[in-house]
């Protein structure tokens, strides 16, 4: 049986979150879907898998609703366990930034997209842009864009932090990117309101731009949250680097582990040699 993994966002102004979330929790169950759905007044945020035919009828529901009729959806191929079990949740923020009095709604204010056509055109022309990874160092690790400022972000909320070190770049051309683009819309604003000139945000994020040109400056694999933990397109092409190094011998290796598979710790990348004598460490 096929199976598919959604990945979407939504920012916007929900007025009744809490019925909403109720509603998607419910629509979800009678699909059969298994993930994470996070819902705000300021948006929604998923990552979903199901079979194609019943992931493709969530989107069909998702859509038909006018407010969510212009949502991006991004669809791999899944393996019908990428998520343990579904979860659905009225949170504060669909992405944790925890900016306090420098929050702000991306759907009132955000920079520019650029799609990746348009990334793609200024890499190859050799154009003079800076782009940004808003990711986590843990998902740098296995792949990032050839030449990407990455400012050394634990988590999100390190955002406030992680522009001080952007100081650099306020006068010249950047472009931010992440995994599926929910944090670069609420990164590039951020970087607006901080006083730079020229921010674009790369739409739909860095798994579009994957999906149309593999191998093709961004380097390595994805990293994703769900039990697939990397992804890549036609990785046995010959342009296919491997950028992750093993944390503690630097072989070429794009395995993530953690200590014990407790939940919540922090995923790194490590070979099978490496793992072999430490068996604390357990396949991410």
């Amino acid at each position: 049986m096929q199976h598919q993994v959604l990945l979407y966002y939504y920012y916007g102004h929900i007025e009744d979150p809490a019925a909403l979330t109720e509603q998607q929790r419910q629509l979800c169950q009678q699909l059969g879907l298994t993930g994470r759905l996070i819902i705000a007044e300021e948006g929604m945020n998923g990552t979903l898998e199901g079979t194609t035919e019943n992931t493709e009828a969530y989107v069909a529901s998702l859509v038909a609703d006018p407010r969510f009729g212009t949502v991006h959806m991004k669809r791999s191929v899944g393996t019908g366990n990428a998520f343990p079990k579904l979860s659905v949740k009225h949170r504060k923020e669909i992405v944790s930034a925890h900016l306090g009095d420098e929050d702000f709604n991306p759907a009132d204010y955000t920079a520019p997209y650029i799609e990746p056509e348009q990334l793609h055109q200024w890499l190859t022309s050799g154009e003079d842009i800076a782009i940004i990874d808003m990711r986590n160092n843990y998902e740098h690790a296995s792949g990032h864009f050839a030449g990407s400022v990455f400012p050394e972000m634990s988590n999100f909320r390190d955002l406030p932090a992680a522009v001080d070190k952007l100081e650099g770049l306020k006068h010249k051309k950047v472009v931010t990117v992440c995994t599926g683009g929910v944090r670069c819309e609420k990164a590039s604003g951020y970087l607006l309101k901080r006083g730079f000139s020229e921010v674009y945000q790369l739409y739909g994020g860095i798994v579009s731009y994957m999906e149309k040109y593999p191998n093709q400056n961004f380097l390595g694999k994805l990293y994703v949250f769900d039990r697939r933990v990397v992804m890549g397109f036609n990785t046995d092409d010959k342009n296919h680097t491997i950028v992750g190094r093993c944390k503690y011998c630097g072989t070429p290796c794009e395995l993530y582990v953690n200590e014990d598979g407790a939940p919540g710790r922090p995923h790194f990348i490590c070979c099978e040699a490496c793992r072999e004598g430490k068996p604390q460490l357990v396949a991410a």
